[in-house]
């Protein structure tokens, strides 16, 4: 029973690497910078656990700029991707401004939030 469970993720994971290198490089470069972005705040939790807490501030202002800033890569991912019908009037251009604005006013209050 092992093996055939083996059997079937080995043939999940081929299936779903077939099926992503499908994938156009511009939404591959967006998954790489959302892992990158939420490993950052992992990275940045681990610390926390095994350092401390001292400037909470500091800490969950860090966290939520990772956190928030890989939601909004989702969101240009969704709206860049070309198989998305709800966003097919929306220039890849305008998409990609509004991930920059909503980034810097995300930063803004990260800013002011740390004091």
């Amino acid at each position: 029973m092992a093996k055939s469970t083996s059997k079937d993720a080995q043939d999940l994971l081929r299936a779903l690497w077939s099926a992503y290198s499908a994938t156009p490089t511009n939404l591959k470069i967006i998954d790489l910078y959302v892992i990158f972005a939420v490993f950052t705040a992992l990275i940045q939790v681990v610390y926390m656990a095994l350092v401390g807490s001292f400037p909470f501030n500091s800490f969950l202002s860090g966290v939520l700029s990772c956190v928030g800033t890989a939601v909004l890569a989702v969101c240009l991912r969704i709206q860049v991707n070309k198989e998305n019908k709800e966003f097919k009037d929306l220039a890849p251009e305008r998409a990609f401004a509004d991930f920059v604005l909503c980034n810097l006013v995300l930063h803004l209050v990260i800013m002011n939030f740390l004091g």
